[in-house]
């Protein structure tokens, strides 16, 4: 972009707010990022007033996450909050594209920032990133002897996400927003990648001082600059401090889990041993019974199938365990895993374990259409397929052979395979008393066979001796819990949760395997005939 020596009074400031910033954990469930304190005031009102205070009267906040908390902005600031709905499947430079329209001398600015000092001015020259004089291997930019910046696959400046945005290049950039948007390329781009061209950024380097700005993105950085902060105390860090008897500073190597389809976990270390901290998630507490689970634990723990766990809460659900390094989850299209796994699982149901409690799956199927209220099912035909997956329950009912402890989430993501080849069985959430063969069931359409697949993994767990009622009765189950899971994920979209090709697959599944079911039936009555 052409540069020009004159001077422009900033109109504006865009602060980016929607995301999850789902690396602060245990802080993030219940409070968005910009929100955190420091020093006794919020990251986002600091910024608000350090623009303020320069002459920015315009200020526009784009959210998303716990869009509601930011609300009392509008009045104290006269802010005004513009909304990202795709603020789940969409990174921020969509959040940037909603605020197009007011890119004009304008600031860009993620809430996560404390500045020491203020970076902002009554005037501005040219357009500007900023970086700071900190070397990051994770940066993917440097500044050279020109004051440009430059891409590098080398230990780059540290990018704080702060921009100038002058007038005469706003345009351009806009443009390329919109094209990126409209031809939904970029999905999972930062909004920096519009200033790329070829090598090099579209505008000039601001370098400051590493000691000058603070992004905050985990707990443990929270901690580092404010270790007062009213943030820090969250009920999982006081549960790990008498848990393990330790220091909140104690709790050190903070690291966001995978986020799963029932909870939020994180990663932590107390004198070098790691462990695993569990954080039920959005609408949990009306699905599993943290009592019951209590139970299961109590009852698998003696015969070493689970996880290693050092803490369950059976009010709210955390729990802690012992994190096996080198460990992994079972590869669901690596046959030798799959044998190995379905072994493990018969072990576990040859104890003929049981608890006081359990797992019905068409009940759950109706507790969960109960949970979405008045919000019909998104599925046209729904009822029609609901009232024939029911009918399947004659059949099975012939059928089962015995009740135990069942794990009923036996998917492949819950084998812990260790180093030394052990296989252990995780997240017991939903366990309770049922025919055991539901877990291959849940085994199969989790993982998305086909049915080569499940018929193979069937035989895994037989050894090859699996009769033909026994099979379909097995694909009964996968009809009803295509069903039940479809349900759940209805359930959990009401909560602002979308599992997307999950939930249509689980669906499918239910009308597939009910059509295979009941033509299996039909032969093996015209062979009795």
């Amino acid at each position: 972009m052409d540069q020009e020596n004159t001077y422009a009074k900033p109109s504006n400031a865009i602060i980016l707010a929607a995301g999850y910033g789902i690396r602060m954990i245990p802080i993030n469930a219940v409070q968005p990022k910009g929100l955190l304190e420091v020093h006794g005031q919020t990251l986002i009102e600091r910024l608000i007033q350090q623009l303020q205070s320069v002459g920015i009267e315009k200020i526009y906040i784009v959210v998303g996450f716990l869009k509601e908390e930011y609300e009392y902005l509008i009045d104290t600031y006269q802010v005004e909050l513009i909304y990202n709905p795709e603020y789940s499947s969409w990174n921020n430079l969509y959040s940037l594209y909603l605020a197009r329209e007011y890119l004009s001398d304008t600031y860009i600015v993620p809430c996560d920032v404390w500045l020491r000092n203020n970076p902002f001015s009554m005037l501005e020259r040219d357009s500007w990133y900023m970086v700071t004089s900190e070397k990051n291997r994770k940066s993917v930019v440097r500044v050279d002897d020109n004051g440009n910046l430059i891409i590098t696959d080398q230990e780059g400046n540290n990018m704080v996400g702060i921009a100038y945005i002058s007038g005469k290049d706003a345009t351009a950039i806009s443009n390329r927003l919109e094209k990126w948007v409209a031809g939904k390329s970029h999905l999972d781009s930062f909004w920096e990648d519009v200033l790329v061209e070829g090598n090099h950024y579209l505008v000039k380097a601001n370098l400051v001082d590493e000691d000058c700005v603070f992004e905050i993105n985990t707990y443990e950085q929270l901690r580092e600059l404010d270790s007062n902060s009213n943030q820090l105390k969250s009920d999982a860090m006081s549960t790990i401090c008498a848990a393990l008897h330790v220091d909140n500073k104690e709790i050190k190597d903070i690291h966001v889990l995978k986020k799963g389809m029932t909870n939020r976990s994180f990663l932590f270390s107390v004198d070098d041993k790691k462990y695993i901290m569990r954080i039920p998630g959005e609408g949990t507490d009306k699905l599993i019974n943290r009592a019951q689970e209590a139970d299961v634990y109590k009852a698998v723990l003696p015969y070493k199938i689970c996880d290693d766990v050092v803490y369950i809460n059976p009010e709210n659900g955390y729990k802690i365990s012992r994190f096996v390094e080198n460990s992994r989850n079972c590869n669901p299209n690596d046959p030798n895993d799959v044998e190995r796994c379905m072994v493990r699982l018969k072990e576990l149901h040859d104890l003929n374990l049981k608890v006081p409690h359990s797992f019905d799956i068409f009940s759950q199927i109706e507790l969960y259409e109960k949970l979405r209220g008045d919000i019909n099912s998104v599925y046209k035909d729904y009822q029609q397929t609901k009232s024939r997956v029911f009918r399947l329950q004659d059949f099975i009912n012939q059928n089962v052979e015995k009740k135990c402890l069942t794990h009923i989430d036996a998917v492949a993501d819950n084998f812990l395979i260790r180093p030394n080849g052990m296989i252990n069985l995780i997240d017991w959430e939903y366990a309770g008393m049922q025919d055991p063969h539901v877990d291959i069931a849940m085994f199969c359409i989790y993982s998305f066979y086909n049915r080569d697949q499940i018929d193979r993994c069937i035989d895994f767990y037989f050894s090859g001796n699996c009769s033909h009622r026994l099979r379909v009765k097995i694909y009964c189950y996968i009809s009803a819990c295509g069903l039940l899971w479809s349900n759940w994920c209805e359930y959990k979209k009401t909560l602002g949760i979308e599992f997307g090709e999950y939930s249509l697959r689980q669906y499918r599944y239910a009308k597939e395997y009910l059509k295979i079911a009941i033509a299996e039936m039909e032969k093996e009555s015209s062979c009795i005939q």
